[in-house]
């Protein structure tokens, strides 16, 4: 694609990497044929070459972003689809984030627009605030049709009151910092803590904690660390996600020079697209640049740790049928796809992939919420899918597919135990059932899904 950038644009490090990613784009159209939202909508400028276009306009002319703009780069779902499918190599996760950081700093949204956003960053990043807004949703569960009527906010509110599971777990209460491995170490990692899974399911990151120590890790929480950037980094609130962030960086890089780390593991996939980006991000930062590329280049999805290890089945797991749900952030922003497939059927579940499986499921951090209508749409989408494979389990891993397609299934009357991968490969070698699993109703069996 030709560019017309003017010299003195093109100063920052930020403008030369987009107008380096504009100039990659050979406008083939392959994207369009795997973007979720052109699939759904139909129009081009809801496609990744038509967002492209005007995001090469925006950035060109230099002026504050339009609301047409806004409007189509906000429908981004960031599920990076096209980037697997582009065949040559457009970088359409940076450039999308340029846009959204030049949006955010120009345009003026709507009242109503402004005030969701705001209160999804100042709650859904610390673990505390969020709890209690949970609890308050709950309480004003029975009031969320009256709020959808409601101009403007109403749908948005309505969504997040919609996704308030009706109980939240026991809360973790002290954690401890380090925990050891059982008989003799092999390794020491870092686990990312995060922000909404250990309000939503912290059952995962002890479920990983479970079988890294049995399996000789030991597994260290580094004091300071918590949300990764990602929620408000895809809002293009830039300088909040850099601040979260370095904080980790901070954080990681004194265990890394207390005890040295062989991984910095992290359970959510979302969290890992953006901390194996924190190089990236910081790369011109004289401060950050080396201490961010060092936590990125030990990033790794609990998935890829777990390959490496000798993993022994011992439990007899009845040999269930699990449709593998992979999570945007998983297949196409980590190019991650077979590792939690092997680690599955080594385990002793029937794996079944899910038809489509490369559109997303409509969760994609807070979209959900910002974009309800064509998130709703796809999730009913990959719920017809899933129940095709006829699966009496669906295990991804990611925290925001699993709330968005265990939504999907309650809403049909049929409660089907959507788990995190790791859930599984600890039970079956030797830690407990999940408590989806043990808390289902019918208790889950091999009978198909489709059976009923």
């Amino acid at each position: 694609m030709q560019t017309n950038f003017r010299p003195e644009q093109l100063v920052t490090a930020q403008m030369q990497e987009s107008e380096k990613i504009l100039r990659t784009c050979v406008h083939c159209g392959f994207c369009t044929a795997t973007c979720p939202t052109y699939l759904l909508l139909g129009d081009e400028l809801d496609s990744p070459r038509g967002r492209i276009y005007l995001i090469k306009e925006m950035l060109e002319s230099g002026k504050p972003a339009t609301p047409e703009v806004a409007k189509h780069v906000d429908r981004c779902l960031s599920c990076l689809s096209c980037m697997t499918t582009c065949p040559s190599g457009v970088h359409y996760m940076h450039l999308v984030d340029h846009a959204r950081a030049h949006i955010e700093t120009t345009y003026r949204r709507p009242w109503h627009d402004r005030l969701v956003r705001m209160l999804l960053a100042a709650v859904l990043p610390y673990p505390a605030r969020f709890r209690a807004a949970l609890a308050a949703a709950r309480l004003a569960k029975p009031l969320r049709g009256a709020f959808r009527r409601l101009p403007g906010l109403g749908p948005r509110l309505a969504a997040m009151l919609d996704l308030a599971p009706s109980a939240l777990p026991a809360h973790e209460g002290n954690r401890r910092s380090i925990y050891p491995a059982a008989g003799p170490r092999r390794g020491r990692v870092a686990l990312l803590s995060g922000c909404a899974q250990p309000v939503l399911d912290p059952g995962i990151n002890a479920a990983a904690i479970r079988l890294l120590n049995r399996h000789g890790v030991e597994v260290v929480l580094a004091e300071g660390e918590g949300c990764c950037g990602a929620l408000v980094h895809h809002m293009g609130r830039e300088a909040e996600g850099h601040a979260f962030a370095r904080r980790n960086i901070d954080a990681w890089m004194r265990e890394i020079e207390r005890g040295g780390l062989d991984a910095i593991i992290i359970t959510a996939s979302g969290c890992g697209t953006t901390i194996k980006d924190y190089g990236f991000m910081f790369r011109d930062d004289p401060a950050y640049a080396e201490k961010a590329r060092r936590v990125s280049d030990l990033a790794r999805d609990i998935t890829e740790y777990l390959a490496t290890l000798p993993l022994a089945p011992r439990a007899d797991v009845g040999h269930l049928i699990v449709a593998y749900h992979s999570a945007c952030s998983m297949q196409h922003g980590q190019q991650i796809r077979e590792e939690p497939k092997r680690l599955l059927r080594k385990a002793g579940f029937t794996v079944k992939d899910v038809p489509e499986g490369h559109i997303c499921c409509g969760s994609a951090g807070t979209y959900n919420i910002l974009q309800p209508e064509i998130a709703g749409r796809l999730r009913e989408r990959k719920v017809d899918n899933i129940e095709k494979t006829g699966a009496s389990i669906v295990a991804t891993g990611n925290i925001g597919c699993m709330t968005q397609i265990s939504k999907g299934f309650a809403d049909r009357g049929r409660p089907v135990p959507v788990v995190h991968t790791v859930e599984l490969i600890d039970w079956a070698t030797g830690g407990p059932r999940p408590r989806a699993l043990a808390d289902a109703t019918p208790p889950v069996s091999p009978v198909a899904l489709s059976a009923s």
